[in-house]
């Protein structure tokens, strides 16, 4: 009888997959118990297109119109050769802290530090920006949610200060679930993802079944097809889907805590992605369908709350707010476990100060306790940034997003040059019940190249000093480089803090 939770259970447990990460040098310290539903759950929520959409919705459709819907399966494709690249290195590589092993395995320690340095950064700041978002949502829903003063807006002094007390309680929460446990953290997720994919179905059925115009909507470029910059435009329009679609390989982050690793993370990987661009693909064209108006310009400035509350009225709009709730929850718990796992990961390589204090294990509940509750109060910090300036919150949460990219290029970049090198050598592996793993095989250095491609353009693309992006009021005209320069100063800062002098303990072997 299948689980219905994706939550394995506790015992029998496959002696193979101990094994599996014995032969990388490593001793099973997390506890082993999630399923292909939870495995799934991770990169899912990662993603959240109801948390994300929600919130970036008017970005695309401000600069772009409504043909900036193509935007999001050109990103789809450019992110799923990515996770093709991330699929394989799973079946191969099921080790926690995905993105730091897998680049270090692909490209040697310098490369792998500095993957690792970028995703935890990044995570930290994304994790910021999930929780900061419940202050568009609560107060909504009930006007006693606003503790601070009485104006809800972000931008405005109150708002920035209640979405700080607001955030920072949602991290509290996060933070106790990561502590007590793997098993109830998944738990918990997976019963938020369930509420998300159900919110994004009820979604999806309302805009489709009060469309005032047809599909073709998605050819209308609002008037801008004459204007020689229209291209330009909708170029930007896209760095909306590039904000949501990542953090898929989250189910590469539990991959030590996954029963059947090397056959379940690759599998959900490609789902997690897949299912949250088929899901925002539908609600976006919905919403374009649905829309009162394209062109009295709310639509741009409240997004698809604008739309919601039009079709579906105050009661009925407040449910499917609350269901957003539950989505920034879980999208703020996925992020948080997953940075968790990466921080643990690197200190058991002795990667980081205070190694053996962060790859600490609590031997009852299976959780690194001092990486869970350090990157809550990381998390925190950054939100303090809301309150003295909101638009340098906004650019940190834009930057953060430039940091995944280059992430994910210290893995594909090096996977690309290890291939033409004749990787991988060797038979297939097999995984625990001793079938064949995910395999690119002929096809892996065509997808390889198209990955590392896409990455180069999207990052050049996030990080362009534009003032639309980084400086919208116009009042700081230097944040419009903080694309760049936040690039450089994290660099800078990972050249200092890289453990020099010290041997790995499970140094990369020669033909892996």
């Amino acid at each position: 009888m299948s689980d219905p939770t994706g939550l394995a259970a506790p015992a029998p447990q496959r002696r193979g997959d101990h094994d599996d990460l014995a032969d990388f040098g490593y001793e099973q310290q997390l506890h082993r118990s999630l399923g292909t539903f939870a495995s799934f759950a991770a990169g899912f929520s990662f993603v959240s297109i109801l948390t994300t959409i929600f919130q970036l919705f008017g970005l695309g459709f401000g600069f772009g119109g409504p043909a900036f819907f193509w935007t999001w399966p050109i990103v789809f494709a450019g992110q799923f050769l990515v996770a093709l690249c991330f699929a394989e290195l799973a079946a191969r590589y099921p080790i926690s802290g995905a993105i730091y092993q897998w680049s270090r395995r692909m490209g040697g320690e310098i490369v792998g530090w500095f993957g690792g340095w970028f995703m935890i950064l990044a995570q930290i700041v994304t994790a910021s920006a999930a929780a900061i978002a419940l202050q568009v949502v609560l107060p909504s829903i009930w006007s006693g949610f606003q503790i601070i003063g009485d104006d809800p807006a972000l931008t405005s002094p109150s708002g920035a200060a209640n979405a700080v007390l607001l955030g920072s309680a949602l991290l509290v929460i996060t933070t106790v679930i990561n502590l007590v446990g793997v098993r109830w953290m998944s738990y918990v997720n997976s019963i938020g993802v369930t509420c998300e994919i159900v919110g994004v179905a009820a979604v999806v059925l309302a805009l489709l079944t009060h469309a005032v115009r047809g599909p073709q909507v998605v050819f209308d470029t609002a008037g801008l097809a004459g204007q020689p910059g229209y291209i330009w435009s909708w170029i930007i329009s896209g760095l909306m889907a590039a904000y949501v679609m990542v953090g898929f390989g989250s189910a590469g982050e539990l991959a030590e805590e996954t029963v059947n690793p090397r056959r379940i993370a690759p599998r959900t990987i490609r789902m997690a992605l897949t299912a949250s661009a088929i899901g925002g693909g539908l609600m976006i064209l919905g919403a374009l369908m649905a829309a009162p108006s394209l062109t009295d310009g709310r639509l741009a400035t409240e997004g698809l709350p604008y739309v919601l509350n039009s079709v579906l009225g105050n009661f009925w709009g407040k449910v499917l707010l609350a269901d957003v709730v539950v989505a920034i929850l879980i999208c703020t718990l996925a992020i948080q476990t997953a940075s968790s796992r990466l921080m643990f990961s690197m200190a058991r390589d002795g990667r980081l100060p205070f190694s053996p204090t962060l790859s600490r294990v609590h031997p009852r509940t299976g959780a690194p306790v001092v990486p869970s509750v350090l990157i809550g109060l990381a998390c925190m910090a950054i939100l303090l940034v809301n309150v003295g300036n909101s638009a340098i919150f906004a650019t940190l949460s834009s930057v953060c997003i430039i940091l995944i990219y280059l992430a994910y290029l210290c893995v594909t970049a090096p996977l690309l040059l290890r291939r033409l090198q004749g990787w991988p050598a060797g038979p297939q592996p097999t995984d625990a019940e001793g079938r064949p793993v995910f395999s690119l095989g002929r096809w892996g250095i065509p997808v390889n190249v198209l990955a590392v491609a896409y990455g180069l353009l999207m990052t050049v693309n996030l990080a362009w000093p534009r003032a639309e992006i980084f400086d919208p009021s116009g009042e700081t005209p230097w944040l419009r480089w903080a694309g760049v320069a936040t690039v450089v100063a994290v660099v800078a800062v990972g050249v200092l803090c890289f453990p020099r002098g010290k041997t790995h303990p499970n140094p990369v072997r020669i033909g892996e």
